[in-house]
């Protein structure tokens, strides 16, 4: 159907439920083959939106393309062709790994032969040969997720939805997860994917920011980073960072410090400002007064995170 390039397109996308509206006014696209980052805290509006493209929830106003199809007005038009993980493990804890990826094959509508085929595909791409008789319940959160995957794609679909794939998974099994999605990406298969992993967007090639059910940045990793950052970030590696941050936030509350933000990383603070080398030395004061050491000062390139919460500042 679609021949311009686009799996999904969304115009003015908006969902309410009552007078709550969850989705306001959301607009992008996603070209075709690509991996496409759908970010945004908890409660953002990023499963609302993945479920009216889903035609799983029908849009109050504006309009959501995918794969050719007005999923408004055809939503089951586009549900062979699309799949889907969920952000819960979605399989059956009391079948083995096998039984899971025929059960999911048939449900599919795929015949003996092609569904053999691609559950061969699909063991030897999820690195899950000589586990198919496994139980699901005896695989570890890594490997379920692989599982997962694995159900979703049986059919060849062009377009794949994830939600949250990797939330609660290790940080190891998280990018060997990626590179299965890399992998796909490479094969001609679109990937939507929901995430709050700041460090997970960079893998993807194009993202869009949504908060409060508003898209408030979109672009590559790069482009955003070097586009919708508003000031320059300084990182402090402090020996206390807690009590750091309750510093700078005082002074800033009091109008001690002039700067737009001061944000806790780890162990690090950054604090963001239109110059940051004009606070360096007041920040330094602040916080030997207040019995903490500064450590190392630097001014870096700001992360996605830094981005994020730039724009919705």
């Amino acid at each position: 159907m679609a021949t311009n390039g686009y799996a999904i397109q969304t115009a003015n996308l908006t969902k309410r439920f009552g007078n709550f509206c969850a989705v306001d006014g959301v607009t992008f696209g996603v070209r075709r083959g690509s991996i496409f980052g759908f970010l945004g805290p908890n409660g953002a509006g990023k499963t609302t939106t993945m479920r009216v493209l889903l035609g799983l929830l029908a849009p109050t106003s504006g309009r959501a393309e995918v794969l050719g199809y007005d999923v408004g007005r055809r939503p089951r038009a586009v549900k062979k062709r699309i799949g889907y993980m969920s952000q819960r493990f979605s399989l059956y804890d009391d079948l083995t790994v096998g039984e899971n990826l025929r059960f999911y094959g048939r449900t599919y509508g795929l015949d003996n032969d092609r569904l053999r085929k691609r559950i061969e595909f699909v063991l030897e791409m999820a690195d899950l040969v000589g586990r198919d008789r496994l139980h699901a319940r005896e695989l570890s959160g890594g490997w379920r997720q692989r599982l997962a995957l694995g159900a979703a794609i049986l059919h060849e679909p062009e377009l794949v939805f994830l939600d949250e794939p990797t939330a609660g998974v290790d940080p190891v099994s998280r990018r060997a997860f990626w590179e299965l999605l890399y992998r796909l990406a490479g094969g001609g298969t679109t990937i939507f994917v929901t995430t709050h992993y700041m460090d997970e967007a960079e893998h993807c090639q194009e993202l869009a920011f949504i908060h409060a059910g508003k898209i408030v940045a979109q672009g590559s990793p790069d482009s955003i980073k070097t586009t919708l950052m508003k000031g320059q970030v300084l990182e402090i590696s402090p020996d206390q960072p807690a009590d750091a941050m309750r510093l700078l936030k005082a002074a800033r509350t009091e109008g001690r410090l002039d700067v737009d933000d001061a944000a806790l990383y780890g162990a690090q603070v950054h604090v963001v400002a239109p110059d940051v080398r004009q606070v360096i030395e007041t920040i330094d004061h602040l916080l030997r007064e207040g019995g903490v050491q500064p450590g190392q000062m630097d001014v870096i390139s700001p992360s996605l995170e830094d981005v994020f919460l730039s724009c919705i500042r």
